[in-house]
């Protein structure tokens, strides 16, 4: 498809399958050279609902002994950032004394991720590091290093691989620019 329509929106093809599939091969062939001579386990937290997809993908990618878990985080409504970071699934996992490696489908502002960065840091883990499929430069305000990007993009509204509008388009393969 090279067009699809959700609700009242319309978006083009802007980030086909096979590239997605590409960048992330590379995300996962960077951790994975990073940690092929440590003992380190690190923890994956993938954070929902946003990132399943990525996730997945990248974790059949990994081969370094690792753990995975989930976090749900909540900042969007429509098309924009609410700016307002709801929690709504917390972390179970003791992370103290451990690498973390937050999983994000896509970091713009970096408004979740800070809020994230910040009650992670509260269990005093060894390190955080960020894995992201996606990162929008010209909308970060953040000062968290972006250790793994999968790929830069312009700051457009988009859609498909687990980012939705208003719940809709996650299902999507492909990754669609609003029109």
């Amino acid at each position: 498809m090279k067009q699809v329509k959700l609700k009242d929106k319309e978006f083009r093809l802007s980030y086909p399958e096979s590239e997605i599939q590409a960048d992330i091969e590379a995300v996962a062939k960077k951790i994975n050279n990073d940690f092929a001579s440590s003992k380190e386990i690190p923890l994956f937290i993938s954070v929902l609902n946003g990132s399943f997809m990525f996730t997945a993908d990248l974790l059949k990618r990994i081969t370094i002994d690792c753990e995975v878990s989930f976090i749900r985080l909540a900042s969007y409504q429509g098309t924009s950032s609410t700016g307002v970071v709801n929690e709504i699934l917390g972390l179970s996992e003791n992370v103290k004394n451990r690498t973390l490696i937050v999983v994000e489908d896509i970091v713009d502002t970096g408004v979740t991720l800070s809020k994230l960065y910040k009650e992670l840091n509260k269990l005093n883990p060894k390190e955080i590091r960020v894995a992201t499929l996606l990162f929008k430069p010209e909308a970060y305000k953040g000062d968290i290093k972006i250790d793994y990007i999968g790929r830069s993009i312009p700051n457009d509204f988009i859609v498909g691989y687990g980012l939705d509008y208003d719940g809709l388009g996650r299902n999507l393969p492909d990754i669609y620019t609003v029109i």
